[in-house]
Parts: C-alpha cells; structure tokens; sequence
C-alpha cells in the first residue's frame, strides 16, 4: 500500500472493547477519531472465554461505577447466545461449588464487531489492516504509513506497543491460554476446573447454543508443559469434539499496571492490566475504563482537560477490587497452586462463601 500521512485528533490503536468503546465516546463529543485494526476483520480470531456477567454483577464487583445500564444492557439480544445461572468450580478430585453468579455467553468476534460498528456510527474512522509499530518524534508509525496525532490510546492488548512506545510498564507474568470451540449440549453453567490437569492449570467450559468456548491456561511458575498437550489432555478427558483451530492469548495476572497515562498517551484494557486476576474477565472492565478514557480524550482536545483525570477516575471505580482480586490471585499462588492436592485443600478451606468472594473481587479473609 502506498505510504500516506493521516491526520486526526486521537488515535486508538486496537478494535476490541476497550478500543471501540474509548473511540466511540471521544467521536461522541466532537473530536476527530481514528481508530486501527492490525487484522482483515474486527474480533477474530476470537481469544477469550466469551462470558459476559450481569450488570448486577458488575455492578457488585465494582459499586462506584455510574450507570452500567447504558454500556451493557444495550447489547442487541442476537448477541447473547445463551442464558448462564452460575459457576460451578471444581477441584482436582471432582469436588463441585457451585455459586449464584449468572451471566451469558456471547459470539466475541460478533460482540466486538458491534462495538466498533456503535464507534463508527458515532463518528470515528475504523482503518482495518493498520498495524502500529512505534511512535517517532510524535508521530505513529503504522504499517499504512504516518497518523499525526493530539492524544493516542493503547488499547492493543497485554503486550502493548503503544504502552512500550510510552515509556508505560508492561503487564507482568500474564498467562498463557487457548481457547476453542466445542461441539454438543452443556448445562447452562460455567464450570471451572482447578488443576485436574497440571499443578496451576485451569481449564473452562462456557456453554453455548449447540456448542461451548472451552479452553485451558496455567501458571508457567507452576506447570511446565505446553499449552497444546494441556488442552488435549482436557479435551480427550471431556470427548470434547473440537470444531475450529486452538487460538491463544495471554491474559494479565497481576492488577492494572502502575501508571496509565504519559504525556498526550494512554493505555486502556488489556494493555492497562483492566483485567480480573483471579478469573481473567476483562470485558466489562474495558467497557467502563474506555467510556472514561475516551470522554477525558476528546475533552482534553475540545478544553484542555488533563489526561491525568483518566487514571483518577478509572483508579477511583475499579483499582481497590482490582488490588484486591492481584492479592487474592497471590495468596492462591503462594498456597495453593504447587501441587494438586494444596489446590483441593484451600479449596476446601476456602468453601462456598470465601469463594464466592474471591470471583466477586472481595477479600476472602477479614
């Protein structure tokens, strides 16, 4: 493609939530937005487990966020495949827990396509096949040639270039997984397996219609094998009949990363650590730090508002349940990922209650 020089007032790099919804929200107010996908097609592959809980769970998880109404429940109804009561957690001998968090599945390449669509509707400028490399005397490099930009926003995963373009920390110790499709009928709940499989590997099944997202992740501190030989070993103790290739990801473990803002930048999503450590849930966080980041950003443009009130506002809804579920995540390395049979002891110790805490981003011990 012939190189070009684009001009625009804030530039997002990535079309996922967090992208699409920080996008949408800037074009919204008035300011000219431009948003790239390095991809052919908006949210594929699909990379992630594609539950979407409650806005009352949300709203559980993290009561000072203001009016989730608006971000969640006007998800057309063709996107949530299926009705979800609870989880059901399980230990590495079978042991079931099963708690009241309900929720629904969803298609997460359909979900994100949504979202860039709303972006686009408002206003912005989704330009597809653009890759971001790096920023240069203020200017970002992409693979379609220059974008000037005022204000730029990562929101291009846990190995973030804009983040490392920024001088930004990047996430630590994320952790490898892979999901899949599987054929057949399943209970309309998420289950959750706790070793069973190797020390520090977890595994899930997210139902469907006709089909669920199954997948595996571990600790690398703790299981030493190759994702591939973990998920064979999960599909061929479930008969799982796979319909489509084995995508991978990596998933923030540790809370948001130190700082989110430098200079005219910013980090949103998976690139910010916006992710739940003890369970890996992601997208509603990005849903709610991208209507914040992309409402600071067109009104730095529009009124010189400073960036910085991005990073106080996210900060003031979602750090302390975000801190809390990074302890909770090392508490459970400490203790209970070494070997299997620790896994099904402060499982047990924990029981239903204390665990129920530990996927709501409470603390689990006064």
């Amino acid at each position: 493609m012939t190189e070009t020089t684009l001009k625009t007032d804030i530039l997002v790099v990535g079309s996922g939530p967090a992208g699409s919804v920080t996008a949408k929200y800037a074009a919204e107010k008035g300011a000219k937005v431009t948003f790239i996908e390095r991809r052919s097609q908006v949210g594929v592959p699909v990379r992630c487990g594609e539950f979407i809980p409650t806005t009352d769970m949300v709203k559980s998880m993290f009561p000072k966020a203001e009016d989730l109404e608006s971000l969640f429940d006007t998800v057309p109804s063709e996107l949530r495949c299926r009705e979800l009561n609870g989880i059901r957690l399980v230990n590495p001998k079978g042991k079931v827990t099963t708690l009241d968090l309900p929720g629904y599945s969803t298609d997460r390449d359909r979900f994100d396509q949504y979202f860039a669509s709303e972006a686009c509707k408002a206003g912005a400028e989704l330009i597809k096949n653009c890759s971001f490399s790096r920023i240069e005397d203020g200017v970002a490099k992409t693979s379609i040639g220059d974008i000037e930009y005022k204000v730029i926003i990562g929101a291009d995963g846990p190995g973030s270039r804009v983040a490392r373009s920024l001088g930004l920390n990047k996430n630590r110790n994320p952790y490898p997984a892979v999901t899949a499709q599987a054929k057949g009928d399943f209970d309309s709940y998420v289950v959750m397996f706790f070793g069973g499989i190797a020390p520090g590997a977890y595994s899930w099944i997210i139902p469907k219609a006709g089909q669920a997202n199954v997948g595996v992740g571990f600790s690398p501190k703790f299981a030493d094998g190759s994702l591939s030989e973990y998920f064979e070993k999960f599909r061929a103790k479930n008969n799982f009949e796979i319909m489509n290739k084995l995508e991978g990801k990596y998933v923030p473990s540790e809370g948001p990363i130190a700082n989110t803002v430098s200079g005219n930048g910013m980090v949103v999503g998976d690139a910010a650590g916006h992710v739940v450590s003890v369970n890996g849930g992601g997208v509603p966080l990005s849903l709610i730090a991208g209507r914040i980041c992309g409402t600071v950003a067109a009104d730095n443009i529009l009124n010189g508002r400073p960036l910085e009130d991005y990073q106080t506002e996210w900060r003031d809804i979602m750090l302390k349940p975000l801190k809390t579920a990074a302890f909770n995540k090392k508490l459970a390395d400490i203790f209970a990922f070494h070997y299997e049979w620790t896994t099904t002891m402060c499982m047990g110790i924990l029981g239903k209650r204390r665990m129920n805490n530990l996927i709501m981003c409470r603390r689990i011990f006064p």
